[in-house]
């Protein structure tokens, strides 16, 4: 009965070896280890090694939104979220958009008297006093007009934007030490009309109005799972990794002097496909000396229902991947509807104690 017994254990060790060994042994750019790995029973009821990849310490704050909920918060709220978000070492938030076609998230002159609604609460000086008192940096996501995403052609927004970075700069840059930087909110994934010339002319003025703070960008990559809009199951037309790479190298060549930092969005690929399309974000990142960020999507892009907070393992297989490649940072969209634990969801705040738990964050 013994032996039998001896038996079944080591084909139970080794059946969790088999499934856990793929996500332990791929490798970014040839650094991947070929060790048998640890299987430790007793951390937590995990069965990986803990700790394995690259924390989250940005996040976006969606407030003008189009496809998730509003959560209604008031100042309180939000100050409670700031301190569940510095809890697990987040330093940066970013305004996704200060406004969305017709709503805004400030008193804006200029947008007030092109038709836009005004607002309850002015949230970016709640944001930015917020990120003060907690010692964070806030990052001004820029107005979307919309006209992009009916058209596709990015030349329309720097007309609006012109205004819109003046008026923010005087409004809240000069005002608060906590303004750390901007946010170019129109998102692309391939070689769009009027992308680089646009992202250059907003960097550019972003960077001269505020004595050169840093501006970022977010991507997302026409993999697999690119089927919003569509009526598809997967994308037909898939970008391959060297397609990506060649429209990005394009796009960064006319554009990595007034762009810092570039933060591809990680929920279009297949997790098999990480490690591909973050080595080459990395390396082209490197060659025009910009910060590779990870945008870390904390929602699941696999459910049927738009959107809900995402398996713990989908987002652990992501952060490691990136830990692997390299990137200089993660950020997620995004924390307050996905992450935490006074989410309208409630599958955020279990998501934020398996994370506690993966990075032993007491």
């Amino acid at each position: 009965m013994s032996d039998r017994r001896e038996f079944l254990k080591t084909m139970a060790i080794g059946g969790a070896s088999a499934i856990i060994a793929p996500s332990l042994l791929s490798s970014c750019a040839g650094n991947g280890s070929t060790e048998d790995p640890v299987i430790d029973t007793s951390a937590g009821g995990l069965i990986v090694p803990k700790d394995n990849g690259l924390r989250i310490t940005g996040t976006f704050l969606d407030e003008i939104s189009h496809d998730i909920p509003h959560q209604n918060w008031g100042e309180k709220e939000w100050d409670q979220d700031f301190a569940y978000m510095k809890s697990i070492g987040i330093d940066t938030v970013i305004d996704i958009r200060c406004g969305y076609r017709k709503f805004i998230t400030y008193p804006s002159p200029y947008l007030l008297k092109k038709g836009c609604y005004m607002p309850s609460v002015d949230l970016i000086d709640m944001f930015c006093r917020l990120a003060q008192k907690h010692g964070m940096k806030f990052y001004l996501g820029l107005y979307d007009s919309g006209v992009y995403w009916d058209t596709k052609d990015m030349s329309h927004e720097i007309e609006d934007n012109k205004f819109v970075i003046d008026e923010v700069w005087k409004m809240y840059g000069e005002k608060y030490d906590s303004f750390g930087g901007w946010y170019i909110s129109t998102e692309i994934s391939r070689d769009t009309i009027g992308a680089v010339d646009a992202f250059h002319a907003m960097g550019k003025q972003c960077k001269d109005v505020s004595g050169g703070m840093p501006v970022f960008i977010s991507p997302w990559i026409d993999g697999k799972k690119a089927i919003m809009g569509t009526n598809k199951a997967v994308n037909d037309n898939a970008v391959s990794v060297e397609q990506h790479e060649r429209e990005w190298n394009q796009i960064f060549a006319g554009i990595h002097d007034v762009v810092d930092a570039v933060a591809f969005q990680d929920g279009h690929i297949d997790y098999d496909e990480l490690d591909a399309f973050f080595s080459v974000n990395k390396k082209l990142a490197d060659k025009y000396g910009m910060k590779c960020w990870t945008n870390a999507e904390t929602f699941d892009r696999d459910m049927p229902i738009k959107f809900l907070p995402i398996k713990f393992d989908k987002l652990r297989l992501k952060l490691e991947a990136a830990k692997r490649c390299g990137y200089d940072k993660a950020i997620t969209f995004e924390f307050p509807h996905f992450m935490s634990p006074q989410s309208v969801y409630g599958a955020a705040g279990n998501l934020y104690n398996r994370y506690k738990e993966y990075f032993n964050i007491k």
